[in-house]
């Protein structure tokens, strides 16, 4: 249904496109398109290097594989990426508010208008037109090993080229004592913990000794990521990687190699938040090592920092209105409050006025208070000697404290700026006061990396999600970002934490008529908005910044106006709008809940099939399957692989109190989710040689329908168990042991459908997860605090999942507050100006509070009832574990 839009918020829109792909719900087929079948294996060079010699190399075990043939490619799967969720935040913050009055010239916006029509694509769409047709741009939250998306974006989807900067925050090692967030909400963690750490391969691989051949798998892994992102920028583009010391100097060893040397740019040093403990010296930096992809044509801005009196020593001496010099150093208390000095005063450095350099042919005299001056005999002056009288017309030079030579006098306040350099001290990895995930890069150390190699409209790619910073921040900066993970609960954090965000909004040059007025030497801006029809709202022609005047020696000496710099980290910000994230996309490399695939065969499977099943068996032998309590886990004495069974593919033993027993094994797609036919063939196989007492059924995602349970024999029943596979089983290079991967039962929502007593409505009511306990054999019901969110789409159609409203169990009842103070100001701002204008039919908002309570509950809001409509339910745990049921009316 059309939504009226309310004025007062915003978010950005991208003129871009991007390539059209399948949704979830239609996994399976795409696969008959010529593109997805010729593209399978993305192949790159391993020594990008076209000349031995170029750059010194750095070896490690295996670099180029068990053969050592430099000449041997790398090799990877580039599967396709589906759309499995389409977000819109302007649209959803549509529940929290009500008018009053409508009017007739309201503007209307359908939710899905922002995502393309995407049922009219789906519908029209033939499997050769994936990849082939664009869609409209929406940013991508994608759940994925960093290297298999990376390589689908850059061989399925054309983006060689397309990415303007890389931001990877890459395990920093391969030591076992870093922090890792298990659940959502539980931020307490302990170092060395397993109940405390996740199953999540970037992670596991980051805190673990899981690395099969230490550093070596490390700087493998790496390394290939490193070579896919390179393909993946422009020409233009940048490379930041951010690293501890212990592994920084192998770390820019590696991108030489794979960026050229010739292409380093800087190496940044940025405070932790606190000193790391160590026997000798604490160490409290980390580094950013930057590289472009093309030194010649790289794009990059200045940026710079406010000084502050206080922390720069540089300008101590005081200059009284008279011009007479005060004796005595700037002191403490001056320094924070400049005001204490007489009015009239300046405050200032004394600089040197030689450069390096001298040239015989130049008469470098020059007399200042009855005494000629030479500069030394290697040097000459920075100005001419015609330029060096204008500034001591103006009082800017000074004698030193001898008589035996000359500076010159820089004010504080021609420049109250510093061009921001390579230490970064002012900042922190991430302060306590922010951070809302274990592992995370404070927002200014990324902005900086952003506002310095990117301009509004760019796009950047961050393969280490994390909580979303870097999406976070480039939206805020008005950037489009890709980010990707293979934890579910980071995703889940980033999905939540981007919808219920809050922006400032900043005008765009687009829209605005900008006028510019320099005072008192400073630059002050006015904007007012373009008439509407002249908006175009481009995003690429920027915000419209603060700029300030640079006065230099050189610009008093010539006579010259100062330069101006701009302040690309101030925009000018509509403080009467506020701005929330713009649409983007939830998509997955294993679709997480789907129709039956017309065909089990897979591209992993074609690509190793057999290593793919020896990995799964060898983890599930080691690590057993874990029910949701501390230490508890159906552990296998016995695994056999059932060689030529494409059903049953293995069969195990393990213990329990009634003695051994049996379970057949089903191991689901490595780029997929299991369907329910397969689990049908699966059972039907279980029945008919009825000699276990489960079936075990192995998915990274099922379809959503698929349920765990008793499942009836001739002989008895069998446990149907449905157990996730931890994403970590799709890299290669971890050690075979107890920690590499472990396995986990799934959850299963009780969802109600609840009708109203006059018929016209319904609502959905969450009652529960259930969880199969494997060791008990017996559905346990979890806390409804368990589940972290839950979406609805109330008007599912079958191939898009279009979140129209999020509700929030288990977490802090502060998630919507940001929106719940903006949604107030500009309720209170409108109803202001309706009096103000006294008119009978002016749009005015009210916040529907009844929505806001609801938005912390089981139950969403009522749904008008129509027979045949059909709902779209996601509840996702505080394990980051989701389920989707689909509920129909009858």
């Amino acid at each position: 249904m059309p939504k009226t839009k309310l004025r007062d918020v915003d978010a950005l829109k991208h003129a871009e496109k991007r390539a059209f792909i399948p949704s979830t719900e239609a996994e399976g087929s795409e696969k008959g398109n010529p593109l997805v079948q010729q593209k399978a294996i993305l192949e790159l060079p391993k020594n990008p290097i076209v000349e031995r010699g170029q750059d010194p190399e750095l070896y490690w075990k295996d670099k180029y594989g068990v053969d050592d043939d430099s000449r041997e490619p790398l090799r990877t799967a580039s599967p396709p990426l589906y759309r499995h969720e389409h977000i819109e935040p302007e649209t959803l913050i549509h529940q929290f508010y009500r008018f009053r009055e409508s009017s007739d010239t309201a503007e209307q916006e359908s939710l899905l208008e922002s995502f393309g029509n995407l049922r009219d694509l789906d519908a029209e769409q033939t499997v050769a037109d994936y990849y082939k047709h664009s869609d409209t741009w929406k940013n991508r939250l994608i759940l994925g090993d960093s290297l298999h998306v990376m390589a689908s974006l850059l061989n399925l989807e054309g983006m060689a080229g397309k990415v303007q900067c890389i931001y990877i925050d890459p395990p920093y090692g391969i030591k076992y004592n870093s922090n890792w967030q298990m659940k959502m909400n539980d931020r307490t963690v302990k170092d060395g913990k397993d109940e405390h750490l996740s199953h999540e391969p970037e992670q596991i691989k980051a805190y673990r000794d899981t690395w099969e051949l230490a550093i070596h798998s490390y700087l493998s892994y790496l390394r290939d990521r490193l070579l896919v992102a390179r393909d993946l920028l422009t020409e233009s583009g940048s490379c930041f990687v951010q690293i501890s010391d212990e592994n920084v100097h192998l770390v820019r060893c590696l991108m030489d190699e794979v960026f050229g040397s010739g292409n380093f740019v800087s190496m940044i040093a940025f405070r932790k938040t606190g000193s790391q403990a160590a026997s000798k010296i604490g160490v409290i930096t980390d580094y950013l090592m930057l590289y472009a992809k093309n030194n010649e044509s790289h794009k990059f801005k200045k940026l710079y920092r406010e000084l502050l009196l206080e922390e720069d020593d540089d300008y101590e001496t005081v200059m009284y209105k008279d011009g007479t010099l005060r004796k005595e150093k700037l002191n403490l208390s001056e320094r924070r409050n400049p005001s204490l000095l007489p009015e009239g005063s300046q405050i200032f450095q004394a600089t040197s006025l030689q450069s390096d350099g001298r040239s015989e042919n130049v008469d470098y005299r020059f007399e200042f208070k009855g005494k000629i001056y030479e500069p030394n005999k290697s040097s000459h002056w920075k100005t001419s000697v015609n330029g060096l009288q204008k500034l001591a017309k103006q009082g800017r030079i000074i004698q030193t404290q001898n008589g035996k030579s000359i500076r010159y006098i820089r004010l504080f306040e021609d420049f109250p700026f510093r061009e921001l350099n390579n230490i970064w001290m002012d900042v922190y990895a991430a302060s306590n006061k922010e951070k809302e995930y274990v592992v995370q890069t404070s927002l200014e150390v990324i902005q900086r990396c952003l506002l310095m190699t990117t301009c509004p409209g760019d796009l950047v790619l961050d393969p280490t999600c994390g909580s979303g910073t870097t999406a976070f921040v480039a939206e805020q900066w008005g950037r489009r970002w890709i980010t990707i993970d293979t934890s579910r609960i980071a995703l889940n954090i980033a999905k939540a934490r981007l919808s219920t965000a809050v922006f400032p909004a900043y005008y765009l040059y687009s829209d605005v008529s900008v006028g510019t007025e320099t005072k008192n030497g400073k630059i002050k801006k006015t904007v007012a908005y373009k008439p509407q029809t002249e908006r175009v709202s481009d995003v690429r022609q920027g915000f419209v910044y603060e700029e300030v005047p640079h006065i230099t020696l050189k610009s008093l000496a010539n006579d010259e106006p100062p330069d101006t710099e701009t302040l690309y980290d101030r925009p000018l910000q509509d403080t009467k709008k506020f701005r929330v994230a713009g649409p983007f996309t939830v998509e997955t490399l294993q679709s997480l809940d789907v129709r039956p695939l017309a065909s089990l065969t897979t591209i992993a499977q074609r690509l190793d099939e057999t290593a793919f099943t020896q990995r799964v068996l060898e983890g599930l032998r080691t690590a057993g399957i874990k029910n949701d309590r501390k230490d508890e886990r159906m552990q296998f004495t016995r695994i056999d692989l059932r060689e030529g069974d494409a059903r049953l593919h293995a069969e195990g033993f393990w213990q329990s109190s009634d003695g051994e027993c049996k379970a057949y094994i089903h191991i689901g797609p490595q780029f997929g989710a299991v369907s329910k036919l397969a689990v049908s063939e699966a059972v039907k196989a279980c029945r008919k040689r009825a000699d276990a007492d489960a079936l075990v059924i192995l998915g990274f995602a099922f379809e959503s329908d698929i349920e765990g349970g008793a499942q009836t024999t001739s002989q008895g029943t069998f446990d149907l168990i449905k157990v996730r596979m931890n994403d970590d089983l799709l890299q290669e290079g971890l050690r075979k042991d107890a920690k590499a991967g472990s396995f986990i039962t799934i959850g299963e929502p009780d969802i109600a459908l609840v009708r109203s007593e006059d018929g016209t409505t319904v609502h959905v009511e969450i009652r529960g997860l259930d969880m199969y306990d494997p060791i008990r054999r017996e559905a346990r019901a979890r806390d409804v605090e368990d589940i972290a969110y839950w979406m609805l789409d109330d008007d599912y159609d079958d191939a898009n999942f279009v979140v129209h409203s999020m509700f929030f169990c288990g977490g802090d009842k502060d998630d919507y507050d940001a929106w719940k103070k903006k949604l107030s100001e500009a309720a209170e701002r409108n109803l202001k100006e309706a009096a103000k204008r006294k008119a009978e039919n002016t749009l005015r908002i009210e916040l529907d509070d009844e929505m806001f309570s609801r938005i912390y509950g089981h139950e969403s809001q009522p749904i008008e009832y129509r027979k045949g409509r059909r709902i779209a339910v996601k509840v996702i745990s505080q394990f980051g574990e989701e389920a989707m049921k689909v509920l129909e009316m009858t």
